[in-house]
């Protein structure tokens, strides 16, 4: 019932008479020239440079102190604004609201981001339905399904206690018609009851982390299971491998679409029939960019991203942590879409940690959420007992802090040693980056590729 609550409330704020209207105006759009998507996005960009420089607060100080600086560079171009670290917005989220917006009556959303680093977000009514419109058209309409269909989701909120060992690991959320399945009980011999669940309330697609998907599928094809077919299943949160992509089709008799975005709203992609990932140009504005400098197609560099949709919480040049190609848009798709192409999202890739009963966890978002006076942490595996936990304090962190994390982990992983680590930095790797998820366990997988994982478009 309380799930059931939550997902009525959910769908109060995400979906109203105007949606429809929206997901169609979005599929029209899909086939705009070039030149009318330059003019489009040239137009709106021009709108959220103007109001983030004017009416939101940490952009206005900051215009304000280069010009008693005696910097006349003009605010309409977008090269003229600095790069947008995700450590000032951690800082002090409420700086980036609007001043013509009360966030009190504005949906308040928390990200840990790809770096272990929490983040607050606030979204006005308007701004969520547009989203969800959005979502509606380039994620269910471009597959066959609609919100109305019965689906499944398989995410990083715990249902039950990770020690429990008999079902339900799942809860029927009947607000938005989704039965909700834990990815932390996906054990060899539980996974057979998420099977029978799904056939229980009749699922018809399915939606989730890869290897959570991954996981189910393998476990259909090992149990000879038949029946179990859907109309496509959609990942989100990780890439997608070739041997993942051909064990959950063959498992689900369905297609694999890869979804790629995240909470912050700034960059969207996803893939059409062709395969390719399309971008959402009303979403973001973006860059790819090497040591700040913009690169051309077809090259790899960090996404710096500025958002479209949010402008009452404008991210402008917003670096996402996340390295990835753009090719060139000229060439039509296969699919008759005119959407620019992503070629690659690269630097997404983290490993797993592995349990001592078989599970595999990929996702440990929810365990830096909310304030714990930390401003990045990573989690390394050493042994299938011992996890030691990297992390860089605030001032105002103290054992409660850490105690909560340890709690979190465990919860998730199960009863093992968890090591609390204090540092002044975390260590980076050659592209300047570091992986949230280290697994050190030797032998762990005969695929090393299962090891490595890292929008949640449905937000639980």
């Amino acid at each position: 019932m309380a799930a059931s609550l939550r997902g009525f409330y959910l769908r109060s704020w995400r979906y109203g008479t105007e949606t429809e209207r929206l997901a169609e105006e979005a599929i029209g759009r899909e086939k705009w020239s070039p030149t009318q998507w330059k003019a489009w996005q040239e137009e709106r960009l021009a709108y959220v440079l103007n109001r983030a420089a004017t009416q939101v607060p940490y952009y206005r100080e900051q215009w304000a102190t280069r010009r008693r600086g005696g910097d006349r560079a003009s605010w309409e171009y977008l090269e003229n604004w600095p790069i947008l670290e995700k450590e000032s917005v951690r800082q002090n989220a409420s700086a980036f609201v609007a001043d013509d917006c009360d966030r009190r009556r504005m949906f308040h959303d928390h990200t840990s981001g790809s770096t272990g680093k929490p983040l607050s977000l606030y979204l006005s009514r308007e701004t969520v339905r547009k989203w969800y419109a959005l979502c509606e058209a380039r994620i269910r309409y471009w597959n066959g399904v609609s919100r109305h269909d019965r689906w499944a989701i398989i995410g990083g909120q715990l249902v039950t206690p990770v020690n429990q060992r008999q079902p339900p690991f799942w809860v029927w959320n009947k607000g938005l018609s989704q039965l909700y399945m834990s990815s932390y009980h996906l054990a060899p011999d539980l996974v057979s009851f998420y099977l029978e669940a799904m056939s229980r309330y009749r699922v018809t697609y399915l939606l989730g982390y890869t290897s959570s998907l991954h996981a189910l599928a393998q476990a259909v094809l090992e149990s000879g299971r038949r029946g179990i077919d859907m109309t496509v299943a959609i990942t989100n949160a990780e890439p997608v491998y070739p041997y993942q992509r051909a064990t959950i089709a063959q498992a689900f008799h369905c297609p694999v679409r890869e979804t790629y975005g995240m909470a912050e709203i700034v960059v969207t992609a996803t893939e059409c029939t062709a395969g390719r990932l399309h971008l959402w140009p009303e979403v973001g504005w973006v860059e790819v960019m090497e040591d700040d400098r913009s690169v051309p197609c077809g090259s790899s560099g960090d996404l710096v991203c500025t958002g479209l949709l949010n402008a009452d919480m404008p991210l402008i040049r917003y670096r996402t942590g996340d390295r990835g190609v753009l090719m060139d848009s000229s060439e039509a798709c296969q699919c008759g879409r005119t959407l620019p192409v992503m070629g690659s999202v690269d630097g997404r890739i983290g490993d797993v940690i592995y349990t001592k009963d078989g599970r595999r966890i990929s996702r440990f978002g929810q365990v830096f959420n909310g304030d714990l006076a930390i401003r990045e942490a990573q989690i390394v595996q050493e042994s299938l007992d011992c996890v030691r936990v990297n992390f860089v304090p605030t001032p105002n962190f103290t054992a409660h802090h850490e105690n909560m994390i340890v709690q979190r982990l465990k919860a998730r992983i199960g009863n093992v040693e968890v090591i609390m680590e204090p540092l002044t930095e975390i260590p980076r790797e050659p592209n300047g980056k570091f992986r949230v998820v280290i697994c050190k366990i030797p032998g762990a997988v005969s695929q090393k590729s299962v090891c490595d994982g890292p929008v949640d478009h449905e937000r639980k």
